[in-house]
């Protein structure tokens, strides 16, 4: 079996696309096993060199370890996130606390660091790209507790191994939960103001789950639900907007309180063991923010006006609704939306009919990566995706040569778990001869066969979004696989990502793309200006549920070991006590607006308990900061140009995290970042 498991040598597909028609769920476990087998034989060999400790034979040799365990790692937590089943499961809950028991084993071999400090205290003579490879090593290993005592150590790999697991089990109730909250309605009357093909969308879902004759409102991950805007049932909204909010929180086996408690209590107790005061202190030491005094000066400096602005548009509905009833969270989609249609005359409902999905792709988001950086993109129907829904495009430069592959998934599934996100199967690297594939995810639903993919502009704004992300891939030029493509401090990751949603309102580009499905109109010139005046409205609601959550997310991770346990007891009221940690934090916070709750509450808070972001849920809007003074770059300077999308392009999508992510953005921007261009976007200038 094991010398026909795929992952055990190199793919001989273009660019190293996983062979996924020969890759068979019986395939992981022993491809882990022997990945992390094979990495250790290459620790022990870099660790029993005879020579004296050098860049070459031991940072550069740590760099080529691990090939079969990347492999196999890449495609398992893909599927894992894209199209999960009882065993793919299975799998992830006993491999995780493995694979965090192989890192420590790795970063705690005392030998092996011994080696690396030898080499950083050795203070060679590198390249800029070498010398930031050496410090990042050196930071990684103190970071992952290699100069803590034996019995430090072994309480690290305890903690390490468990929170492992945890996340696993977060992720897997979430999306349970997530399934098992979707709204079946029985009566098509109480769809009234969904357009029609999102009525067919309902009905396609209801028969995937086997309930002919009803419509499945399904739930996407954060707080609102876009199907709240056009709702006209309001109580049929309430059941909506209740069941979004109490996932994870649901007396049922998929409650995720129990998991939050120890995840957050584990994670102050690594920090203590590490010298911080807490788990936020931890994480943000080794970000461009430098420490949560930080985060939250720049947060402090948005709050006031944020919550006065969702106030204010909190007035304008309620005046919209009148007298007869109080506005409550499930009403404020609505009314925001016809508010803002009076306002601007801009209906989103009406506007969908122009942004088909092929379209978008094709004649926005691939066009405008064309006239900036010259690529071009060729669907690659030979080539054979992970899922039948995911489709894999060949990208080639300006002078037609290969860059790599990019891979679309863009329908939602109860097998995928919510939101949008970015992965990489293939990293670009120089050392390797690598080129890079990756791949976007998002979860838009699927109409019936043979009917168009209708976006709303929200959807489009993040099929745009998640193409920076897979662009930061695409166009990675380093040499080492650590630094490539997306591989940038926490808090810079979103930058580009939110730099290339500015194309989606471009003149140039929303004229190519948003075009009526069925007739080629072009959507009218002045239907897009007010489009673009619109964006101001709701400002206030946005960035209040974005503040409210990142404020929420660092509140449980200042939390010291001896907070954590106080706020925990070994009681039954774990869901209470997390209501009610939620109200106070948000209240001291000053974001606490009853209307507005929190763009992610905690038992669902996926990007904090199951992803990469705790304490660093902030990074959007910090990354925003960077966005929108370059968003003011490239207006000044001539806007959708390859000489603008050039000079990015080499002084900062190129560089990954090869440089200090703060000198790049100096080199591109000619100056630091300035925060004036955000507070104008946002509206919150004055």
């Amino acid at each position: 079996m094991s010398s026909e498991n795929p992952f055990l040598s190199p793919s001989d597909l273009p660019y190293q696309l996983p062979p996924f028609e020969r890759i068979d769920e019986s395939h992981y476990r022993p491809a882990f096993e022997r990945g992390m087998a094979e990495q250790r034989a290459e620790i022990d060999e870099i660790v029993a060199n005879p020579d004296a400790p050098t860049f070459e034979n031991t940072i550069v040799a740590l760099e080529r370890t691990g090939e079969t365990l990347r492999r196999v790692s890449a495609v398992f937590f893909n599927q894992a996130s894209a199209d999960a089943n009882d065993t793919i499961q299975e799998i992830q809950g006993e491999i995780a606390p493995k694979l965090a028991a192989h890192e420590d084993a790795i970063y705690l071999n005392a030998e092996l660091y011994a080696r690396v400090k030898a080499v950083y205290d050795a203070d060679p003579d590198l390249d800029p790209e070498s010398r930031r490879l050496l410090e990042r090593y050196h930071l990684d290993f103190v970071r992952a507790g290699a100069a803590l005592r034996p019995q430090q150590q072994e309480r690290l790999r305890e903690i390490n191994e468990e929170l492992s697991a945890l996340s696993t089990t977060f992720q897997n109730k979430l999306l349970a939960d997530t399934n098992a909250s979707a709204v079946v309605v029985d009566d098509e009357s109480q769809l009234a103001g969904l357009s029609p093909d999102a009525v067919a969308a309902a009905a396609e879902a209801a028969r995937e789950r086997d309930l002919p004759g009803s419509y499945v409102l399904t739930l996407i991950l954060p707080s609102n639900q876009p199907v709240l805007s056009s709702l006209t049932d309001r109580p049929l909204r309430e059941r909506i907007h209740v069941a979004s909010i109490q996932r994870g929180a649901n007396a049922n086996e998929h409650n995720t309180a129990e998991t939050v408690a120890r995840i957050v209590a584990l994670r102050a107790e690594r920090a203590a063991l590490l010298g911080h005061p807490h788990h936020a202190a931890y994480v943000l030491e080794d970000s461009t923010a430098g420490s949560p005094a930080a985060v939250h000066e720049m947060l402090d400096k948005l709050t006031p006006a944020a919550v006065a602005n969702a106030h204010a548009e909190a007035a304008a509905l309620q005046e919209s609704i009148g007298d007869e009833f109080q506005l409550e969270p499930w009403d404020w989609s609505f009314y925001s939306e016809r508010v803002k249609q009076a306002k601007y005359q801009v209906d989103a409902a009406a506007l969908r009919p122009y942004f088909e999905l092929e379209r978008v792709l094709h004649d926005g988001v691939f066009y405008a990566a064309n006239r900036l950086y010259g690529l071009s993109f060729a669907e690659r129907t030979d080539l054979v995706g992970y899922h039948p829904e995911a489709r894999v495009f060949e990208v080639t430069d300006a002078d037609g040569s290969g860059v790599g592959l990019f891979i679309g998934d863009f329908y939602t599934r109860d097998s995928k778990r919510g939101g949008a996100w970015m992965n990489s199967f293939v990293d670009q690297s120089a050392l390797l001869d690598t080129k890079p594939v990756v791949i976007n995810n998002l979860n838009i639903s699927r109409p019936p066969a043979g009917e168009p993919t209708l976006l709303t502009f929200d959807e489009v704004t993040t099929l745009f979004h998640e193409f920076g992300h897979a662009l930061h891939g695409l166009l990675s030029d380093v040499r080492y696989p650590k630094f490539s493509g997306t591989s940038v401090q926490r808090d810079f990751v979103e930058f580009p990502s939110q730099v290339n949603e500015m194309w989606a309102v471009w003149p140039e580009v929303l004229a190519n793309y948003a075009r009526h499905y069925q007739t080629g109109e072009p959507l009218a010139q002045e239907v897009v200006d007010r489009l673009r005046e619109s964006q101001i409205w709701g400002e206030g609601f946005k960035t209040t549920e974005y503040l409210a959550a990142s404020l929420l997310d660092l509140a449980w991770h200042e939390l010291s070991t001896e907070d954590a346990r106080s706020l925990f007891p070994d009681d039954a009221e774990t869901t209470q006590r997390i209501t009610r940690f939620e109200a106070d934090a948000l209240e001291r916070a000053g974001v606490a607006v009853a209307a507005v709750p929190p763009r992610y509450r905690t038992t669902y808070f996926a990007h904090v308990f199951a992803g990469g972001y705790s304490a660093g849920y902030y990074s959007y809007i910090w990354s925003e900061v960077l966005d929108a003074d370059t968003v003011d770059w490239f207006t000044e300077n001539g806007g959708l140009t390859r000489e603008n999308g050039d000079h990015f392009r080499r002084t900062l999508l190129s560089r990954g995290g090869s440089m200090d992510e703060m000198q790049a953005f100096r080199e591109f921007r000619g100056r630091d970042p300035q925060i004036e261009p955000l507070l104008t976007r946002r509206g919150l200038a004055s």
